[in-house]
């Protein structure tokens, strides 16, 4: 993927990625895709008349160029790129910087409409929430959408959206007025730090739970014994950085890496309670930055074959394949990661 020349004063990292997927500073080479879409959709827009290429000249040489000029800019826009296609656009709009919300924006190919509608609007929503919630560490994000596609809310309930408010009559359309239905999500507030001797028990019992044994390549149940041998080791060994996330102060998981002569290996693992919630993934990208700032080795993950939610969480956070392997006899794929991947 090119490198952009323009970068937002307002975030630190500019491209977000999932697989061939991504969102990055919008790009003028885009414009005229955009307008025909905005075009196109304008039944669903808050824009009045149709656009022209004039209107969108003026507006990406006059308006764009200062969103990107300010520590505190009202609006961050992207292209959305499948590869270096661009297939849709959005971002965060009317951001408040004092009260940390901000609504989401984001339209689609309009060919793209009718059978990827769903797809589409659920992969965006994963990536601007990182953009919202770990670079900008907004409170709350929210949409703003008339009531006229019932597909958009099957999006935002599985991206675990609540519907806030209904905002009756509240848009005249087509001869007669239309409800807003206003959706939102918050932030969870996750935090990191080095674990340490008072997390023993919660370690314990995390990796001891039935799914964590099911995942891991040694299937029997830790003792009190061998847990207390193991952790009095990591806690005195420099090769092992180990951390743990919390959420409103309540520990939540670890990632572990343990450093290696070319290479660290990563484990995660998170509470049962917080599995399938699109946790995990921030949780592991955000410990791999970490790792990556005073560290240069690849990441390998070990990974069994037949954990698909797991290979998910990883090739989200950035991780490709490398090989297959056997660890203990078991069949397992090994993923990697690099500085600046």
């Amino acid at each position: 993927m090119e490198k952009y020349a323009r970068s937002y004063r307002s975030i630190t990292h500019q491209v977000f990625k999932e697989g061939d997927y991504a969102i990055v500073p919008i790009r003028d080479q885009d414009r005229y895709n955009i307008m025909k879409w905005r075009n196109e959709q304008i039944y669903h827009l808050r824009q009045s008349s149709p656009l022209t290429k004039e209107m969108q000249d003026k507006y990406f040489e006059q308006v764009i160029p200062a969103l990107f000029n300010q520590d505190q800019s009202p609006q961050l826009l992207f292209s959305y790129l499948k590869g270096d296609t661009c297939i849709g656009y959005g971002g965060l709009v009317h951001i408040n910087w004092l009260d940390r919300n901000a609504e989401i924006s984001f339209i689609i190919n309009t060919s793209l409409e009718k059978e990827a509608f769903h797809y589409h609007w659920k992969k965006y929503l994963s990536l601007i929430e990182e953009v919202a919630f770990q670079e900008l560490n907004l409170h709350k994000i929210y949409t703003y959408a008339f009531d006229l596609r019932p597909h958009l809310y099957e999006a935002l309930d599985a991206a675990r959206f609540q519907k806030e408010a209904t905002l009756k009559a509240h848009c005249y359309f087509d001869g007669q007025f239309k409800d807003v239905l206003i959706h939102a999500k918050f932030n969870p507030y996750l935090t990191y730090r080095q674990f340490d001797a008072g997390d023993k028990t919660f370690v314990y019992e995390l990796n001891n739970d039935v799914e964590s044994r099911k995942n891991s390549f040694y299937k029997n149940q830790i003792t009190p014994q061998e847990h207390e041998a193991w952790f009095a080791k990591r806690l005195n060994d420099e090769n092992s950085i180990f951390y743990i996330c919390e959420s409103e102060k309540k520990r939540i998981g670890i990632v572990r890496f343990q450093k290696e002569d070319k290479a660290s290996t990563i484990g995660i693992n998170v509470l049962k309670e917080f599995r399938s919630k699109g946790l995990a993934k921030r949780f592991l990208k955000q410990c791999c930055q970490r790792y990556f700032e005073n560290h240069q080795q690849v990441i390998h993950a070990f990974i069994q074959a037949e954990n698909s939610a797991s290979i998910k969480i990883f090739e989200m956070a950035g991780f490709t394949f490398k090989e297959k392997t056997e660890v203990n006899g078991i069949d397992c794929l090994v993923y990697k990661l690099a500085k600046n991947a």
